[in-house]
């Protein structure tokens, strides 16, 4: 994948409303070694598909439950020290795929809804002081302060796209929780606030009719990327479009996202149409991460229809697999999915064109919507066959090669979330139907001119 913070509130907080969060925020941290989740280590032989997805969903939470940042509350990058991360590393877009995970974890009851908002509301605050730049966040924050660190040497301030997964997350979040206690009251008014603080249109490089994705106070526009499609970054526009205070145009998603040399492509991989993006769709998480809570069911605009766009680009990446051109040991109907994770020589963007032996499992299982029998099909042989080499406290590790005998001992925040989430789209639909229920979503997608019988 490529490379991929908030100004100071101006409304005060009363008295009150602080001594009773930190109050609530004192017995949130007791209550939280009370229920934390235990893991379940032993592969279970005898369980049916719902039990499974049940576990996978559950155990794979514990990430962003159990592990998360002691201060901040925050999720933290991987679950190993490497790269020089250090242990305060928190992820801002990981961050987003965490908090919808957490609203799972309240609708089936492995946490209460008071512990959850609490938890919910101590990310927020930390974040209401924590680095930003125009109302955007950096890749990395640490965890304990609240500092920038850089993500590479120009790349030390605002990231879009990342602060894109974050806020889809955190305006999912507004929708679920909407009970009219102080906790909750709380949550949705400070997560509104960081919203209608974001100054999308700052991104456009004074005017220009596209969005770019770094900004730097030390660097300014010197990584210099504009988004242009087709990728992971539909999200990032259609937040854009529907800010209030610091909108875009229509026109930056128009002239700006949609052109591009290898934004349309219609050609037929493994007599699977692809309406758009690289051939044979680049890796996986382009299905995944603007769509935890951007529905594709039935979603189209000029462009492409979005579910067949998803599904397609899924089927050709499993295709590709089977047909195993570099013979790799290990692929088959039930070992599939290529897309960015760790691998046994460093992280890599894993895809039909960049692949290296490597099945990373939250590409199958990340894509259950589009897949759901091909997908149990690999979720079966993760746990079940390969159980006792990738199931771990915080469900599958990131990756495995069996040509190169080796498997990651590592999981990604990243890659974790859209798992707990994708599977819950699949079996109810909750994130999709939270997310498309904002009437600021509603309207900025009728301003791109995506069909108004997608509006749920």
């Amino acid at each position: 994948m490529n490379p991929q913070h908030f100004s100071s509130f101006r409304t005060q907080i009363s008295f009150l409303i602080l001594f009773l969060f930190s109050m609530g925020a004192s017995a949130q941290k007791k209550e939280a070694v009370k229920i934390q989740i235990k893991p379940e280590l032993k592969i279970q032989k005898d369980l049916s598909d719902e039990q499974l997805l049940d576990l996978v969903q559950k155990q794979t939470f514990r990430y962003f439950w159990d592990f998360a940042h002691p201060v901040s509350g925050l999720a933290r990058e991987r679950s190993n020290v490497a790269f020089d991360y250090g242990n305060e590393v928190v992820t801002t877009g990981g961050t987003g795929f965490g908090v919808m995970a957490t609203i799972v974890a309240t609708e089936r009851k492995w946490i209460t809804r008071d512990s959850a908002s609490r938890f919910l509301l101590k990310m927020v605050k930390f974040l209401s002081k924590a680095d930003a730049y125009h109302g955007v966040f950096p890749h990395w924050l640490n965890g304990a302060t609240g500092k920038t660190i850089a993500f590479s040497r120009k790349d030390d301030g605002a990231d879009l796209v990342e602060s894109s997964y974050l806020f889809q997350g955190l305006l999912t979040v507004r929708q679920y929780y909407n009970a009219d206690n102080p906790v909750e009251n709380e949550l949705r008014n400070r997560i509104s606030w960081l919203w209608d603080e974001i100054e999308w249109d700052w991104f456009t490089r004074g005017g220009e009719e596209v969005l770019y994705w770094h900004w730097s106070p030390n660097n300014g526009w010197a990584m210099n990327f504009p988004l242009r499609g087709y990728n992971e970054c539909l999200i990032t526009y259609v937040l854009a479009a529907s800010a209030k205070r610091y909108p875009v145009p229509a026109s930056v998603y128009h002239r700006g996202w949609a052109q591009s040399n290898f934004f349309l492509n219609g050609k037929t991989f493994y007599d699977h149409k692809l309406p758009l993006g690289f051939n044979y769709g680049g890796p996986l998480f382009f299905a995944h991460y603007s769509f935890l809570g951007l529905d594709p069911r039935g979603l189209k605009d000029q462009y492409a229809d979005y579910w067949e766009q998803n599904k397609n680009h899924t089927l050709i990446n499993r295709a590709y697999v089977l047909e195993n051109p570099k013979k790799f040991k290990g692929y088959g109907a039930s070992s599939w999915g290529l897309t960015a994770s760790d691998s046994w020589q460093g992280y890599a963007a894993h895809s039909p064109s960049e692949d290296l032996g490597v099945i990373t499992p939250t590409a199958a299982l990340s894509s259950f919507p589009y897949t759901p029998e091909y997908s149990m099909q690999a979720l079966k042989h993760f746990y079940f066959d390969l159980g006792d080499k990738i199931w771990s406290e915080y469900g599958f590790t990131d990756a495995f090669s069996e040509e190169h005998n080796w498997y990651a001992k590592s999981h990604l925040a990243i890659d974790q979330g859209p798992i707990i989430v994708m599977i819950e789209n699949y079996r109810s639909g909750l994130l999709w139907k939270l997310f498309m229920s904002d009437p600021a979503i509603q309207n900025g997608l009728l301003k791109l001119g995506f069909n108004t019988s997608a509006i749920k």
